[in-house]
């Protein structure tokens, strides 16, 4: 699973910075929205309550509210506010009606002076704030009694008020969340854009498009593409120069062997004892050069800043140039590639790759060679590679014969041309790109060849 970006990894990273700020700050405010309201609860209860102490009258022994004086709500059952006066001998000196089938007992006694707030329950489960205060009333005939005022008043509209907050709260912080969130991928995606600008034209160097990064690239980034092209440069070089000497190292020798082997051929050498021990050095020197020579042709790899190589065009070439070499034996090779396969990489790997595969098998073909290629997916890699397989309906190659024959000078005939070091081109081709060459039985009845070339 491919890793997730810097602009994933920032916004979830900042996503839940955020969310753990506007968590606390949603406590934060929902503590003291719900300490507000609670302060607005006991106040009210308050005031109730001295408006109830302020309408009371005497009434022989108890005391009583005027009607008249009193909160109406006090009259109408379950209104939500109650109201008991009740005396310090403990009997009801008086009840609201709006107690009536509340089953809320405020029977509680206080000293003068003393006042308590508590939570009760209504039968149905309601919850109810409740305030008491004791006060010591002095009745005209001069004698003093004690008396629990106590107002009650139901928390259902405050617990109404205080879930529409919250839920106005919560979602006045989910829009501003994904607003800012929204801000700040916009943000991080112009901040970004250099990066995928590099990567963009990484990639085109990978497919051959560009040969080097662009310029006008922010400070920050300044010394990673100057360095990466400084890189890209020297790599070139460095390989033109290896190919150029191990060129000119190989043509060197080639003029002094052929002047070696036109000695050897002259008359009254050629019967010399040596002749034969000579020749056979100087045919393995030739070897030699012929093999460094195609090295040299060669790259390995799939460097950066190659283009891609048709694939079919290359093979088609190279099967028209294999049947005019072997015409005289009417082959017949068969060539299957998929449509629109390309192989990310140097030309000249290919072309020693597939001619050499190819020419193996009209070697040892008897009448019909078969080459196949599609494109390779690797898991993880952004293009497709290439998977060759050259078939032929010659004798094949015994298993135990598999692994020796791609040694460079190995020859399993020696009644058929060459060298001896085309397959073993093939497989130093093939490490380089990291790929692998395998050597199994055909269909056809010969040799199967199957070369994978993975895109680095």
């Amino acid at each position: 699973m491919a890793a997730p970006s810097l602009s994933t990894r920032l916004l979830a990273s900042v996503s839940v910075l955020l969310i753990l700020f506007f968590g606390v700050t949603i406590l934060a405010i929902d503590t003291v929205f719900r300490v507000f309201v609670d302060r607005s609860v006991a106040n009210q209860l308050d005031l109730q309550l001295f408006a109830l102490i302020s309408a009371s009258e005497e009434e022989g022994n108890d005391l009583k509210p005027a009607p008249q004086r009193s909160e109406p709500r006090f009259a109408n059952p379950g209104s939500g506010l109650y109201a008991q006066i009740r005396a310090s001998d403990g009997h009801s000196s008086w009840r609201s009606k709006s107690l009536t089938g509340a089953g809320l007992d405020l029977g509680m006694q206080l000293q003068p002076g003393e006042r308590r707030y508590v939570d009760l329950a209504l039968r149905d489960g309601s919850r109810v704030r409740a305030v008491s205060l004791g006060i010591e009333w002095e009745f005209d005939d001069g004698q003093s009694r004690t008396f629990t005022y106590t107002v009650a008043e139901n928390l259902a509209p405050y617990d109404a008020q205080l879930k529409r907050f919250r839920g106005q709260l919560f979602g006045w912080f989910a829009v501003l969340l994904v607003l800012l969130l929204a801000a700040l991928a916009m943000l991080l995606r112009r901040l970004l854009r250099p990066l995928r600008r590099v990567e963009a034209e990484i990639e085109a160097i990978e497919a051959g498009r560009l040969t080097e990064l662009g310029d006008g690239y922010p400070r920050e980034l300044l010394g990673v593409t100057t360095n990466l092209n400084a890189l890209l440069r020297a790599e070139r070089e460095r390989l033109a120069r290896y190919r150029n000497t191990l060129g000119n190292l190989a043509h060197s020798f080639k003029t002094p062997l052929a002047v070696m082997r036109n000695v050897l051929n002259e008359p009254g050498i050629r019967e010399l004892p040596v002749a034969a021990q000579l020749d056979e050095q100087i045919e393995r020197m030739d070897g030699m050069v012929r093999y460094q020579l195609k090295r040299a042709a060669a790259s390995g790899g799939t460097g950066l800043g190659t283009a891609p190589v048709d694939v079919k065009e290359t093979v088609e070439g190279l099967r028209a140039a294999l049947l005019k070499v072997y015409a005289d034996r009417n082959l017949e090779c068969e060539l299957d590639v998929a449509r629109g396969c390309a192989y990310v990489g140097d030309h000249d790997d290919l072309t020693e790759i597939a001619g050499n595969l190819l020419d193996n098998a009209f070697k040892w073909a008897r009448s019909r060679v078969r080459l196949i290629a599609k494109p390779l997916v690797t898991p993880g890699a952004r293009r497709e590679g290439l998977r060759l397989i050259v078939e032929d309906d010659g004798p094949g190659i015994p298993v135990g014969e598999r692994a020796n024959v791609l040694d460079r000078g190995t020859r399993l005939d020696e009644r058929i041309s060459g060298q001896g070091i085309g397959l073993s081109i093939v497989r130093e081709l093939v490490q380089l790109s990291g790929g692998s060459m395998v050597i199994g039985d055909a269909a056809l009845g010969g040799a199967r060849i199957e070369v994978t070339l993975p895109v680095a």
